[in-house]
């Protein structure tokens, strides 16, 4: 700008050059001007919007005249009219008055040519009208309308724009409380957007329903779902009678009480893997093809810029997709990884993701660095009772699921926590080490291994990809050692018969056998058979005859008997330490399985003080109240000497001697105190 001036100046001192340098030093000063008039009036406008009504009223003439060339030809750029029309949605709000017809005359000049629009131009139109909303200028209902339309444009970034101011809106409306009228308008709307003859439009509107609700749907649960009762039929399997009659027959020993006991988990644990599945909302279950809605699902979330909140519910839907239909996503678990942190935001949610994600055909390489992450992040010293808790309840879930991925080394890292300081943590521990006592008790310390059972011996984690396929119904064999033991007692129980009848001829005598004592017996002889043996037998069983309900039963009290009973050999001394709750894992997980705390955390001093606070509020009506006869009467003495300073009254002789009077001294008070209490009553 100085070298022109210079210039020009120079110019003026020949002849014939002034008139035309001055003309050209004009122009480029009403440019400058209206740059400075675009940036800086509105700066001023805004602090004092009557001293420059001149200025502004000035500005708006020239728009005015600008739209004028516009509507003449509106498929070219227009530059002064883009600077402008900012410019008045920048400060319309001083001007309500003068501007009231502004927002509808950019609504009319998008609804007319924004097919012909210049693209600049157009989204220059579509930011001033969303200025105007923000500074509540405008009812959502005509703008909302207007974008709808706008949909249909073939400009992605406009769509985009659009798309997020409306979503925006919508939640900005609802933010305080729900505003059910406007919502039932704008739904109606929507509904009318999606019959539309534009795809493009169509699907936007449909995404603006259904971003979150489609979520909401998927992780919902099903309303109608009915609970199972706990009470099951006789013929389903054996009962809690059946325990109590087996095992409290005979003497009543502490060591029948354990195993009564210990029977009575086992059953409940069976009762529960036998329920029948009731799925937790059959929608997940009925999707076409889950492993391309995943995927799909997975590239949205990885490239999403939504709320937090969105990302988690997409992460929560991907997790369960997986879970349930065993699904291929092997990119899921290292985007996972990266939350995994103590002061994440919402870290439980995502490691419940995480472990709800795992399944048996997961490689354990893919799922051993998840674990690995956790363990160093989670489990350690550093860190809280509460962090380590929820690190080793989420390791657990995990390997419960892909069981291949526990190492040895760090399965008995995470064992040696069962004697830590923090109690949550210490029944994180036991609950880990419970865990691969039924899975695989070799791979626990041999002092964390607990009392070997025929269960427990038997336990086995399959190899990847194994399948085991038995041609023969386990624990069939216990039919055919039962009836041998059955024949046996027969034959007993008619000799004595016999040898009764001869004694008294006259006199019933009823001959029984206890059932813990046949039990006994059928449990030892099925424990001398060798392994392969059971198999053949077993085998021979289940192809020679058909199994009756009362056959089956027996196999599963056989069954569950093992879970019972001691391993035959020595080394039988080992404490059995378990788990104070016994988890059903059904097809989804639950926050309380990542947030399981056996002990309320200690509150804070805020917290206590404010609970010793609201307790004394009615404290006044049970205090004794102590009323003077005479109100203006002094104190005595001894009143005086509570509210002394201890250092003014140590030197007296009932504060020396206060904490060492003798027996006798203790005595005489003693009477005293009655005497008087006495008297008073």
């Amino acid at each position: 700008m100085i070298h022109q001036m210079i210039h020009c100046f120079e110019a003026l001192e020949t002849p014939h050059s002034g008139d035309a340098c001055w003309s050209k030093l004009c122009k480029s000063a009403d440019s400058n001007r209206m740059i400075r008039t675009g940036f800086e009036l509105q700066n001023l406008i805004k602090r004092d919007p009557k001293s420059y009504t001149e200025e502004f009223l000035q500005q708006y003439r020239h728009y005015q005249s600008n739209v004028e060339i516009f509507k003449h030809q509106p498929d070219k750029s227009n530059k002064d009219l883009t600077e402008l029309v900012m410019f008045l949605a920048q400060v319309g709000h001083c001007y309500l008055e003068e501007l009231s017809d502004f927002p509808q005359q950019l609504t009319d000049l998008l609804l007319n040519h924004h097919t012909v629009l210049e693209p600049d131009l157009r989204m220059t139109f579509c930011k001033a009208l969303i200025l105007l909303r923000n500074k509540d200028l405008l009812s959502p209902t005509s703008l909302l309308g207007l974008f709808f339309e706008l949909l249909r444009c073939h400009d992605k970034l406009l769509r985009k724009t659009l798309y997020t101011h409306i979503v925006t809106d919508i939640k900005n409306i609802n933010a305080k409380h729900k505003n059910n009228k406007l919502n039932t308008t704008l739904q109606n709307f929507m509904y009318t957007m999606l019959r539309d003859s534009n795809p493009i439009a169509a699907k936007i509107s449909l995404d603006v329903m259904i971003l979150v609700a489609g979520l909401k749907f998927f992780l919902g649960k099903d309303e109608d779902e009915k609970k199972d009762s706990d009470s099951e039929s006789e013929d389903d399997g054996p009962s809690a009678r059946d325990l109590m009659i087996r095992y409290s027959t005979g003497k009543k020993t502490s060591k029948n009480k354990k195993k009564l006991e210990k029977a009575m988990k086992v059953l409940k644990k069976h009762k529960k893997k036998k329920k029948v599945e009731v799925f937790n909302f059959s929608a997940i279950h009925l999707i076409h093809d889950p492993q391309d809605f995943a995927e799909k699902l997975l590239k949205q979330l990885e490239s999403s810029n939504e709320r937090f909140e969105v990302k988690i519910m997409l992460m929560e839907l991907i997790s369960r997709l997986v879970g349930i239909h065993e699904l291929f996503l092997f990119n899921f678990y290292p985007f996972v990884q990266r939350f995994l942190q103590p002061h994440q935001r919402e870290v439980t949610k995502i490691l419940l993701c995480a472990a709800q994600a795992s399944h048996q055909l997961v490689p354990p390489e893919i799922i051993e660095p998840v674990i690995t992450t956790i363990a160093n992040n989670f489990v350690t010293d550093r860190n809280s009772g509460e962090a380590m808790t929820v690190g080793i309840n989420a390791i657990k879930e995990l390997v419960a699921r892909c069981p291949l991925s526990m190492s040895e080394d760090l399965l008995q890292d995470l064992a040696q926590y069962k004697s830590h300081k923090d109690k949550n943590v210490v029944m994180s521990a036991r609950g880990l080490i419970q865990l691969f006592r039924d899975l695989k008790p070799q791979m626990l310390h041999r002092r964390d291994r607990g009392k070997p059972t025929e269960s427990s011996k038997e336990a086995k984690i399959q190899n990847y990809g194994e399948l085991e396929a038995k041609d023969y119904i386990p624990g069939a064999e216990v039919l055919e050692v039962e009836e041998k033991v059955d024949e046996e007692e027969e034959e007993d129980g008619w000799e004595s018969a016999s040898m009764s009848e001869d004694d008294d001829d006259d006199e019933w005598v009823n001959v029984y056998h206890s059932s813990d004592e046949d039990q006994t017996e059928v449990a030892e002889k099925l424990q001398s058979i060798p392994e392969d043996e059971r198999k053949a037998k077993a085998a021979a069983v289940s192809t020679s005859r058909l199994l009756t309900q009362d056959d089956f039963k027996k196999i599963r009290i056989a069954q569950m008997a093992k879970e019972v009973s001691a391993a035959p050999g020595k080394g039988q001394k080992r404490k059995n330490v378990e788990s104070d709750e016994e988890e059903e894992r059904g097809e989804i997980l639950s926050l309380r399985d990542i947030e399981r705390l056996h002990k309320k955390p200690k509150s804070d001093k805020e917290t206590r003080l404010a609970t010793a606070m609201a307790g004394r509020t009615d404290r006044k009506e049970f205090v004794r109240k102590r009323s003077k006869l005479n109100p203006f009467a002094s104190t005595s003495n001894k009143e005086k000497k509570r509210k002394k300073n201890f250092m003014m009254m140590k030197h007296s002789q009932d504060v020396r001697t206060k904490g060492k009077r003798s027996f006798r001294d203790k005595q005489i008070a003693l009477r005293d105190a009655l005497l008087k209490k006495r008297k008073h009553k």
